[in-house]
């Protein structure tokens, strides 16, 4: 947990709540100080999460935030994620346009109703904000705030961080990068050094310099966003043409509400490029009344049916198109597109029409692949679908214009339903003379990225032939392709969102050239994220994904990351079966009791012609020759707990570099993994950080009420109810000499997680607001050679816990019944990715007044007498079983490079894991018991209920 650093932001000077007592007036200035370097955007997120948090026991009244940055940053993102987790009142400076549009013109700023509005929260008054309409130009109403209800009130705007406002503000947060520093590369990219950094910030950003970038040095939290665009949460849309522009919506959206939309999209070609220059160079403006959206390139997916799409348009500032044509790009094509759309839950179904083809296509959209195909099947769309995009067709009937113009600027005001010409004004620069001192910063943050010369926005797969010259030409065996031609190498490492899009493209590519199978493989370091991309492919394409941890013949004492207990010959049969598409056998892995359990079917065929392979040794010699397409994953958990044993050291006095942890923590990487990975056809570096990205978060709520299992039952959807039981055991190591409040804490611990024959790894306690418990959805798995790794760094077990989880789920919430040993009574645990959902469901239950944030960590220890406690704070007779697991694990460490040996005497703790599979297994049979019984009550009830309706 970064508790450490929040409190290093506060300081004595300024506001300081500490030596003076609060005043209700407004701010005179922060209690916060600058944080010396800038952040990611996830680390920044949650900073700013827990310096509200902090900030708000400090002192009394309003929290008030201002968050500022260019067009394109990723400032109005971080405004909405915060607000998702505390619930904060947001007010967008965009509604304080006095209807003149000049993009960053900072006189087109209301300040004073702003200040006011903000004066007004702070001295404990009700206020009212101004809602504009961005159709219309003008402001159309107000929306009334009240002060007892806003706790936290955010600024978001260009110029939320302006001189007028600081001293109104608590916290200052400044984001750059994002579209503003990705628009800048590709740019820089297309017209090469002849213009300077300065000239190109100020042709596309006019006004940056001047009125923006000056006052984002005040900030205290500077968030460096190298977010553009993701395949995360794809969007998955199908295309047929229409015969009416009305269409039919089906019957499941005859209740829903239409919505219009009139836009202009217009692609601009860079100045450099020839008239058969692919379209993935040019740049899409779509203009919607009177903002501006951009995407770099024509960044989408095409998957038989289905135009796979990520969220990569940012909306920019009218001033940012007059300069992209002042620098020579050109408006090559444009066209106006009318659309009607009705959503539901699922999908949304739009009627475009576009002008330059004459004809109305209907698009359905929706975030799930199955899902989308399930609607258009209920509307008896059956195609035939198109996956061409608009500017394709286009081209495909006019071809590419050698020349083209921006039409004629037009000066009368938009109306509500038709669309404005395209407005390309000249851009503005400021001379160097104005911003004095900003290139003398020592970090220079806010300024485009620092490479001499930037790759383009998207790169391209080639093919060369086998024969050619190659690092690893010991181990590439040319019959074992179906032809002469292979991947190309790509030259530099990606990160996690752009490497997703690559690894696709190549998958497509392949399949092109070879046409079906496709085998993938997707090597790297336990926790790098290779599992979690793997199914995001398999998501986008829908194949198969094998992991390599089904291939262990048997595994003992947790040794999962050892290569010789990989059944090789089982695995190249497999390969084999695929590449002649012939139908196979893989194995299926029992991961609690280390053994084989059985065997599934699985065939290739032209619908699913793509199998991933992914695990630790995916791209070992002896694996990797046999697959069309090599992937390296690295980074991820894997790199954040070399960062966070890093800061442990540090702290008790003990300074370690990064390689020498790497050798101790990770031995099997250095050894066995990483040579493998060079010879990767496409590197990618994850720099997600899971644990604090509000990307990926389940919110939970934790009770000790007793809960009837009917109850439960109630609440879940019977058709998509399943349940199942866990038993785990908890580990806290710490390093002794971290200093602490005198009590053991999860922000001082790293806990270790065995759970069906695994270790998980937790770096970092969760966020709580409220009564939310705030985490991520994963669990990160790490070898026994890891655990070994911290204990021989000087980490101490300090704490134990051991529990069973009954698990009940149906797809949207999943209730957990923990019952901890040597604690009365159950925990019940509602998680969800949808916060409004799981709090629903918690009232149904009955549940409200009765939370609690605490960690069992934190539960056991205050429920502990204290003549009962060690000196770890745990019961003598549990820290006698933690010191048996302990000394089990550091046993390993000797024997970790060679299989174990059948003749070994068991070690103490395999009596205990036979013991919690024992355990487990009456658990299992007692649930399946429990549910049938419960099944059976609850249908004879509704039958006798209907029984009795007839006989009325």
């Amino acid at each position: 947990m970064d508790d450490q650093v929040v409190q290093r932001v506060f300081h004595e000077g300024g506001r300081d709540y500490y030596q003076q007592q609060p005043s209700t007036s407004s701010s005179s200035s922060s209690i916060l100080q600058s944080l010396p370097l800038h952040v990611s955007f996830d680390h920044g997120y949650y900073l700013l999460v827990k310096s509200i948090q902090e900030l708000r026991e400090k002192k009394e009244g309003l929290v008030t935030v201002g968050i500022g940055g260019p067009s394109g940053s990723g400032k109005t993102s971080l405004a909405e994620k915060v607000a998702s987790v505390i619930g904060c009142t947001v007010i967008s400076m965009e509604n304080y346009r006095n209807g003149v549009d000049e993009g960053n013109d900072l006189d087109s700023i209301d300040f004073d109703a702003l200040v006011k509005n903000l004066e007004d929260l702070t001295q404990g008054n009700d206020t009212v904000i101004p809602v504009s309409d961005y159709q219309q130009k003008r402001r159309v109403g107000y929306k009334a705030i009240k002060s007892a209800s806003s706790g936290v009130v955010v600024v978001d705007g260009t110029y939320a961080l302006h001189a007028k406002l600081r001293s109104l503000l608590d916290i200052r947060v400044a984001v750059v990068g994002g579209v503003h520093f990705s628009l800048l590369s590709k740019v820089r990219y297309d017209i090469g050094d002849s213009c300077s950094l300065d000239y190109l910030i100020d042709s596309i950003f006019p006004l940056f310099r001047k009125h923006i970038e000056p006052d984002l040095h005040h900030a205290q939290i500077r968030i460096n966003n190298s977010f553009v665009s993701s395949f995360r949460e794809a969007i998955y849309k199908v295309k047929c043409r229409s015969e009416s522009p009305d269409g039919h919506f089906g019957s499941a959206f005859q209740q829903d509400e239409a919505q219009t939309d009139n836009c202009i999209e217009m692609y601009l070609r860079p100045p450099s490029a020839s008239d058969e220059a692919t379209i993935n160079d040019w740049i899409k403006v779509r203009q919607s009344g009177i903002r501006y959206y951009l995407s770099l390139g024509d960044q989408r997916i095409v998957d038989k049916n289905f135009i796979i799409r990520p969220k990569a348009e940012f909306e920019v500032g009218r001033m940012t198109l007059g300069g992209l044509l002042a620098l020579g790009y050109s408006v090559v094509v444009s066209y106006k597109r009318a659309s009607t759309t009705v959503s539901n839950d699922n999908v949304s179904v739009s009627f475009e029409t576009i002008d330059a083809l004459g004809e109305t296509y209907m698009v359905m959209r929706g975030t799930n692949r199955k899902t989308v195909g399930t609607e258009a099947l209920k509307m008896g769309v059956s195609g035939p679908w198109i996956t061409k995009s608009y500017l394709e067709m286009i081209l495909e009937r006019k071809g590419v214009p050698r020349l083209s113009t921006p039409p004629l600027v037009s000066n009368k005001p938009l109306s509500r339903n038709q669309e404005g010409a395209i407005v390309a004004p000249k851009p503005i620069r400021v001379t160097p003379d104005i911003v004095t001192g900003i290139e003398d910063l020592s970090q220079p943050w806010t300024r485009s990225p620092r490479k001499s010369k930037m790759e383009p926005v998207i790169a391209t797969w080639r093919f060369i032939s086998s024969d050619s010259s190659q690092t690893d030409n010991s181990v590439l065996d040319p019959s074992s392709f179906r032809d002469t031609m292979r991947l190309a190498p790509m030259p530099d490492s990606y990160d996690l969102d752009r490497g997703l899009l690559l690894a696709v493209q190549a998958i497509q590519a392949l399949l092109e050239k070879k046409g079906v199978p496709v085998i993938v493989g997707i090597g790297g370091p336990s926790g790098s994220g290779k599992t979690s991309l793997a199914h995001k492919m398999a998501n986008i394409i829908g194949c198969e994904v094998v992991s390599l941890e089904s291939y262990y013949k048997r595994v003992k004492d947790f040794k999962y990351d050892n290569f010789s207990s990989l059944d090789l010959a089982l695995l190249s049969k497999n390969i084999d079966d695929i590449r002649n598409v012939r139908r196979t056998k893989v194995p299926i892995f029992d991961l609690e009791s280390g053994a084989r359990s059985g065997f599934k079917e699985l065939e290739v065929s032209e619908d699913c012609g793509v199998i991933i392979f992914e695990g630790v040794y995916a791209l070992h010699p002896d694996i990797r020759k046999s697959l069309d397409l090599w992937i390296a994953v690295v980074g991820g958990v894997h790199s954040h707990l070399i960062s966070r044993v890093q800061r442990d050291k540090s702290r008790v006095g003990c300074f370690m570099s990064q390689n020498e942890i790497m050798m101790t923590v990770f031995p099997m990487f250095q050894l066995h993994i990483e040579p493998h990975l060079v010879h990767a056809h496409l590197k990618i570096r994850n720099d997600f950080d899971p644990v604090l990205s509000p990307e990926s978060s389940l919110f939970v709520l934790k009770s000790n009420k007793k809960v009837a299992y009917p109850e439960i039952l109630s609440i879940l959807d019977p058709a998509k109810f399943c349940s199942s039981v866990q038993k785990f055991i908890d580990l806290y190591l710490k390093l002794p000499g971290i200093p602490s409040n005198g009590q053991l804490t999860e922000g001082d611990c790293i806990r270790v997680r065995i759970c069906e024959g695994k270790f998980a790894l937790l770096i970092r306690e969760p966020i709580r607001e409220g009564n939310f418990i705030i985490q991520p959805k994963v669990d990160f798995d790490i070898g026994i050679s890891t655990v070994i790794g911290l204990l021989n760094l000087g980490y101490q077990a300090v704490a134990y816990i051991e529990a069973s989880a009954f698990i009940y789920q149906d797809g949207k919430i999943l209730i957990e019944v923990d019952h901890l040993q040597d604690v009365s009574g159950p925990y019940i645990q509602i998680k969800g990715v949808d916060k409004d959902a799981v709090e629903a469901a918690g009232s149904m239950l009955k549940l409200d007044d009765t939370y609690t944030t605490k960690s069992y960590l934190q539960i056991i220890l205050e429920n502990l007498p204290a003549l009962e406690r060690t000196f770890g704070g745990i019961y003598s007779q549990q820290a006698a079983r933690m010191q048996e697991i302990v000394e089990f694990i550091q046993s390993q460490g000797s024997s970790l490079a060679s299989e174990c040996s059948p003749s070994r005497e068991a070690s103490p703790i395999e009596g205990i894991i036979e013991e919690m599979q024992l355990r487990i297994r009456k658990l299992e049979r007692w649930l399946t018991v429990n549910t049938v019984l419960w099944t059976f009550l609850m249908s004879a009830l509704v039958g006798y209920s209907l029984y009795q309706r007839k006989r009325q």
